[in-house]
């Protein structure tokens, strides 16, 4: 996926080509003082956005992103992504701000860990879908 804003656009590549050895690519693209926040974490720093995309190749079987959907306006954008892990896909969305010098200041990560990622495991998935009969109005 592609667009206009060079910003945008330039993060879209690297998120979709993310790769252990392009890790520092798109680092360069956060700033120092960027706030990085999803299901499992909140950190500040751009060392410890890094950090997180590390771990998820150090921990996940053959991760990558598929940018599906695009909203931009001013100096914020919606990403809406597909996050392929192995043989699960979970679908989310990126919530980004840049700062003056065109770098992600805020980067809020939204997806369904219930969902798309706990209901999924053998155990934990059998009590998610359990409970979620259960509470479901009729």
């Amino acid at each position: 996926m592609t667009h206009s804003d060079p910003r945008v656009a330039t993060l879209i590549g690297l998120y979709e080509a993310l790769a252990p050895a392009t890790l520092d690519d798109l680092a360069a693209r956060y700033a120092r003082t960027c706030r990085f926040k999803d299901p499992f974490n909140e950190v500040e720093g751009r060392a410890a956005v890094r950090r997180i995309f590390a771990h998820m190749f150090e921990t996940v079987k053959a991760p990558r992103f598929v940018v599906t959907s695009v909203i931009a306006e001013g100096d914020q954008c919606f990403l809406g992504w597909d996050f392929h892990a192995g043989d699960f896909v979970i679908r989310g969305a990126s919530h980004l701000r840049f700062d003056d010098a065109g770098l992600v200041a805020d980067h809020r990560d939204y997806w369904d860990a219930a969902e798309e990622l706990y209901e999924k495991l053998p155990v934990l998935g059998a009590l998610m879908r359990l409970l979620k009969r259960r509470l479901k109005a009729t």
